[in-house]
């Protein structure tokens, strides 16, 4: 079977959103990826559903999505109807019901479920309409092995896959380009001789600042004895606070470059000597496998989400978490070395073109999908 209608929705985030981020990435890949196989793939509904009980007009804006999706789904006719990434905080209370009017298979991609949430007052609501959307599932894929475990509670284990988190290394995949290095270097006046850091995030208020803050604590223990620029790319609203805390732990070491389209941050990746973010809190972390897929090995702090995107000691180095010397030590000790720099980017780039590859990760969703449209119901 080839062609499939897919009605996709993104509850967390819809795929237009102007904000970047590494759901938003994962969600456009997903999209990206099934139209490549031929799939007619389409945002069926763009309503964010993130906390949208708590008030009034947020009930009003889901009914009339509800009311534009079921339209939709009557004239468009999907095959399947395909949510990305609900949770507690943004469940999905559109596809489930559009699903079952119009017989349809519900399939989730990247659930997450946590019932200490029922426990609290202001997610309560959220709980549950999460979980009913689970029990609604006919299959769930994952890209995170941290929930597994926690989906196997409200899903049968034949009905769940495991698909290894990835990026399409053709965007990124290129060799180093030494031309790169002095333009980029040039236009933000860095001297060709000084070893080059790049760190890339949002910049709000939760683990990414205390990322960034980290990062900054790390570096000003070694930027007595070690040259280095720190290139920061991104933006958001602690910008002001981050450029302030950079100024106090590695004055005249940081330069906040503000947002970077997703298409030319090959340039950033591939004119710097190391990719340097902790990642405290980080689920997953695209960012990480954007780097390698350049040739830039990585210096993060060791979880279980970082560990999924980064071969400690081949592709870059994880540091013991809360270790701030350690993750110190690692970033002096490979900008000191370049052969070893040299063989961790080799290392990255193979790691992610055969291993976080989307076009080879993906292919099970696909055959998945199409078992699902094919069978009766």
């Amino acid at each position: 079977m080839s062609g499939l209608r897919i009605a996709l929705y993104c509850p967390n985030k819809p795929l237009t959103h102007p904000v970047p981020s590494g759901d938003q990435t994962i969600a456009r890949g997903l999209q990206r990826a099934l139209q490549g196989w031929g799939h007619d793939c389409r945002e069926a509904a763009t309503f964010r559903s993130r906390w949208f009980w708590h008030s009034p007009r947020g009930w009003r804006q889901a009914a009339s999505s509800l009311l534009q999706s079921l339209e939709l789904s009557r004239r468009w006719r999907p095959r399947i109807w395909l949510t990305y990434h609900g949770y507690y905080k943004s469940p999905d209370l559109i596809g489930p019901l559009v699903a079952a009017r119009r017989g349809i298979p519900y399939v989730l991609f990247q659930p997450m479920f946590a019932t200490k949430r029922r426990r609290e007052p202001t997610a309560r609501i959220g709980f549950y309409l999460n979980r009913l959307a689970l029990a609604r599932a006919d299959h769930a894929f994952t890209n995170n092995l941290m929930d597994l475990a926690a989906l196997g509670r409200s899903l049968p284990r034949e009905r769940i896959t495991y698909l290894p988190p990835g990026i399409f290394p053709e965007d990124f995949a290129c060799a180093r380009h030494p031309e790169l290095d002095p333009a980029l270097r040039s236009r933000h006046g860095i001297a060709a001789a000084t070893p080059l850091l790049l760190a890339v995030a949002q910049l709000r208020a939760d683990v990414k600042f205390q990322s960034l803050l980290y990062l900054f604590r790390a570096l000003s223990l070694i930027r007595s004895t070690t040259a280095f620029q720190l290139l920061l790319v991104g933006d958001g609203p602690m910008r002001r606070a981050v450029a302030a805390a950079a100024d106090r732990h590695l004055p005249g070491r940081v330069m906040v470059v503000g947002g970077v389209a997703r298409e030319q941050l090959g340039s950033y990746y591939e004119a710097a000597d190391l990719f340097v973010f902790p990642g405290l809190g980080e689920s997953l972390g695209m960012v990480y496998l954007e780097a390698q897929a350049c040739g830039c090995p990585v210096v993060a702090v060791h979880s279980r989400g970082t560990a999924q995107v980064i071969e400690s000691g081949a592709t870059g180095i994880l540091t013991a978490p809360g270790d701030i010397d350690q993750f110190a030590r690692a970033v002096r000790d490979l900008l000191l070395d370049p052969a070893r720099r040299r063989a961790m980017g080799e290392a990255g780039r193979r790691f992610v073109m055969e291993r976080r590859n989307l076009r080879i990760n993906y292919q099970p969703l696909a055959v998945r999908l199409e078992d699902l449209a094919g069978g009766s119901r």
